[in-house]
């Protein structure tokens, strides 16, 4: 006998048992014939999630390789990332996380009834990510504190992650941030068959007080100080493909999820799904935390002087505007692809100036009937004076691009537009900066008068010794270079440059051409580019299809200048594309 079964497209996913009942001379028996798994289904028309492009399945569904994008704005950084969602037991892992979550939106999960809408699936994945009281998948670390647990940059794939979350009894693992987060739920979303990607935005806002205004403070020194407001180099999260029935769409579109907890004012939330376009319009009543989403790509930047705690001004400056510059992986490619266009107008444009106006009434319901003029007025009040309208120009570029080891090259640009004389007093420092924002230490600092002529161009070389910076980066690899003018010159005047300090890289070579269940070699090896002693030194290989689970090499003590090489040897035991991932790591990152 030959069965056949049709899950129709509104049916639950989730893992289903089939059983046989036979009734014989008055008896009747029971005999499971086994068990089968139901997914949502983007090849199918009829689907919530249906995607008619076959090469964007094939990247957002099928692709178990990926790539985070981190670093600043005008310095971007990647790496490589194991999805990992069709590995042995993950789809059952899956699974589990949607029974632990399923209290978060419905009281009872007795019918499973609310699993056959990707909406709700996917509001409860993302809770389940970080949001969860007692049950969330990972943890981010308080204070930048995680000794006790995993660094949060060390993960290069999420299978480990979930491996260790269901094996630990759902205790959450220690510790991710924003890219694991979002990566980890991608892999959830994919391997339950919803289209997914992870998208990085650059300047990412988070205000607590005003939804629509980031503060960023700096003592006379030029150091940044620790406020409420943190400007967040990048911020990765999570978009999903699917057709939302609760807002009236037929089709399917791309909706914003992101799972990293973030304070709102009202304590600490994820956010979504919120479909994408609705940001763009400013349309806000529309979706779930719409007003959220808007903010973090829309935000105006206001930075202050504070004068002895008790007088705070605003300096000239030329601010990057908040959520400028938001990136995703390619569709079969290796290069990244610029979304910002998904989720706003063109900066100063009618319709992106309609948008926000539209928004702004909505997110201020004090202005639910002001006038455009009125509140582009109230804008413009909030925001710094430009650098040109007090007569200077000045911008700091990069001269290098310097590696962990190397010392930091800066060329200081300074214009005068008068046809007067300006003679300038600066203070400039150097202090690192967590990808969150959050100001650690200030390791320089330096006093530099300049004499500018009638309408003369100066450049400024400035150095920073690696022996100066390299003992408080750690883990953190983001400086902050800032120049501000005294006081009591005068106007103030600031400029500043994020600065990303490369690490050193690991060389992967195959030895061998891999060919499934039969043994291949390679050799892994990293360079200590220092002038000091790496202690602590361990590699991490990790690659779906190819290791069941990763693999630490402890190379211990590595000397200046001193090579490390290693041969390891795997079997490949499925067919596909893969990916052999090594992270290195010792105690000064």
């Amino acid at each position: 006998i030959n069965i056949s079964v049709f899950p129709p497209s509104n049916a639950c996913i989730g893992r289903y048992i089939l059983n046989m009942q036979i009734t014989s001379c008055g008896h009747t028996y029971q005999r499971c014939l086994g068990d089968f798994y139901v997914l949502f289904n983007p090849w199918c028309a009829d689907d919530p999630v249906y995607m008619d492009n076959q090469a964007h399945r094939e990247e957002y569904v099928l692709n178990e390789h990926g790539i985070l994008y981190e670093g600043v704005h005008k310095h971007i950084t990647s790496r490589p990332w194991h999805f990992g969602q069709f590995e042995d037991g993950i789809l059952d892992i899956c699974l589990k996380i949607l029974d632990m979550g399923a209290s978060y939106h419905h009281g009872s999960d007795r019918d499973h009834c609310w699993r056959n809408d990707p909406v709700h699936v996917s509001m409860v994945v993302n809770h389940m990510i970080s949001s969860h009281t007692t049950n969330s998948i990972m943890k981010i670390p308080e204070n930048n504190d995680y000794l006790k647990g995993t660094k949060p940059f060390s993960w290069n794939g999420s299978v480990p992650v979930l491996q260790q979350w269901y094996n630990g009894r759902c205790r959450p693992v220690r510790y991710g941030y924003c890219g694991s987060l979002a990566s980890v739920m991608c892999t959830v979303m994919r391997c339950l068959g919803i289209p997914s990607r992870v998208v990085t935005n650059f300047c990412f806002p988070c205000s607590i007080e005003n939804p629509l205004g980031i503060n960023e403070i700096f003592d006379c020194t030029g150091k940044n100080l620790c406020g409420k407001d943190k400007l967040w180099r990048y911020h990765c999260w999570n978009e999903s493909w699917m057709a939302r029935r609760d807002i009236n769409q037929c089709c399917g579109d791309w909706q914003c999820l992101d799972p990293t907890p973030l304070e709102t004012g009202r304590g600490s939330a994820c956010s979504g799904p919120t479909w994408v376009r609705s940001i763009r319009e400013g349309e806000l009543d529309l979706d779930y935390d719409g007003h959220h989403m808007f903010s973090r790509v829309n935000s105006n930047y206001v930075g202050w002087l504070s004068q002895n705690n008790t007088k705070k001004t605003k300096f000239f400056c030329d601010a990057w505007p908040c959520g400028q510059h938001l990136i995703t992986k390619s569709v079969g490619s290796e290069q990244f692809e610029d979304i910002t266009g998904a989720y706003k107008y063109e900066l100063g444009s009618v319709k992106n100036k309609e948008a926000y106006y539209r928004a702004y009434r909505r997110i201020h319901p004090g202005y639910c009937n002001a006038s455009n003029c009125h509140i582009e007025r109230e804008l413009s009040s909030l925001k710094n004076p430009f650098l040109s309208d007090s007569g200077i120009n000045m911008r700091l570029k990069m001269a290098n691009c310097p590696m962990y080891g190397e010392d930091v090259q800066l060329h200081w640009l300074l214009e005068n537009l008068h046809s007067e004389n300006k003679n300038l007093k600066f203070n400039l420092c150097a202090q690192i900066i967590t990808y969150s924002g959050c100001p650690m230490d200030q390791f320089w600092k330096d006093t530099v008068n300049v004499t500018l002529g009638p309408r003369e161009v100066k450049k400024i070389p400035l150095c920073i010794s690696y022996s100066l910076y390299g003992p408080y980066l750690c883990d953190h690899n983001i400086m902050k270079v800032v120049a501000v003018s005294d006081p009591e010159c005068g106007e103030v005047l600031m400029v500043s440059r994020d600065i990303v300090i490369n690490r050193p890289p690991v060389i992967v070579k195959l030895l061998s051409q891999p060919r499934l269940k039969v043994p291949c070699t390679a050799e892994i090896s990293f360079c200590n580019p220092l002038q000091e002693d790496m202690k602590n030194c361990i590699m991490t290989l990790e690659g779906c299809g190819l290791f069941k689970e990763p693999m630490t090499i402890d190379l211990g003590t590595l000397a200046s200048n001193q090579q490390a090489r290693t041969i390891v040897e795997f079997t490949p035991y499925r067919l596909g594309s893969h990916r052999l991932l090594a992270n290195f790591g010792c105690h000064k990152f």
